[in-house]
């Protein structure tokens, strides 16, 4: 999909893109937008737009990655955007997989031993996510809005080399569950369910994918400058 600007109709963009659905409902925004431009609905919510628009190209545009433009957000903008992103993980998207994922088990011939080890293998995944949101919400996200309030609400991005994107385990093993989907499933079960555990899988690793950029490219670096610079003002 072409780039999208603030001028763009809101609905043009759901419409091309359906994954863009829960990443604008953490924004505030629901279904039920009109032909309004994205401007607009900005306005009416109170949002940035440019970071609004910034964040679903993103999103829909794996070769775009504005680094100059992310880091021109304060990093309290960004957190929270992670924040409700996280919160979507925690109490959407996995409890989704896992509906899906008993259903799957339940509705299965019994000797179909490897969808239990799949689900396994997903309960592992799982506890690793939530001890990384856990770990978010409980100190570095908090730590990061401290420095900001410290630094009297600067948008602290100047100067900030960006960083690497990261080998990352949670989205190794999301590759890993899909690759025994693909190759070892065996016996009798549902189509349906098993697609809608696939496809569940695949919108968790792509939203991953870009929460992790932003997260390790943009945020990471910008909060240890700030960091750093409270550290040498004490």
């Amino acid at each position: 999909m072409a780039l999208i600007n603030a001028e763009t109709k809101l609905c043009d963009v759901i419409l091309n893109e359906p994954s863009l659905i829960p990443v604008i409902n953490r924004f505030g925004i629901i279904l039920g937008v009109g032909d309004k431009t994205i401007r607009t609905v900005c306005e009416e919510k109170n949002l940035d737009s440019e970071f609004f628009v910034t964040i679903l190209n993103t999103f829909i545009n794996e070769d775009y990655f504005p680094e100059k433009r992310l880091k021109s957000f304060c990093a309290t903008q960004i957190v929270d955007y992670l924040t409700q992103t996280n919160a979507y993980y925690e109490q959407f998207q996995i409890p989704n997989i896992e509906r899906h994922f008993n259903s799957l088990i339940n509705q299965s011939d019994s000797d179909n031993n490897n969808l239990e080890l799949m689900k396994q293998f997903f309960e592992e995944l799982k506890k690793e996510l939530l001890s990384r949101i856990e770990h978010d919400r409980n100190d570095w996200f908090p730590a990061i809005k401290a420095a900001a309030e410290e630094l009297h609400g600067e948008c602290y991005a100047q100067q900030v080399t960006p960083g690497l994107d990261e080998p990352d385990s949670l989205e190794e093993k999301l590759d890993d569950l899909k690759s025994l989907f693909v190759i070892h499933l065996q016996g009798e079960y549902d189509l349906n369910l098993c697609h809608g555990v696939i496809f569940a899988l695949y919108s968790l690793e792509k939203d991953i994918k870009q929460h992790n950029r932003i997260r390790n490219r943009i945020l990471r670096p910008i909060a240890e400058s700030m960091l750093n610079s409270c550290q040498n003002k004490r």
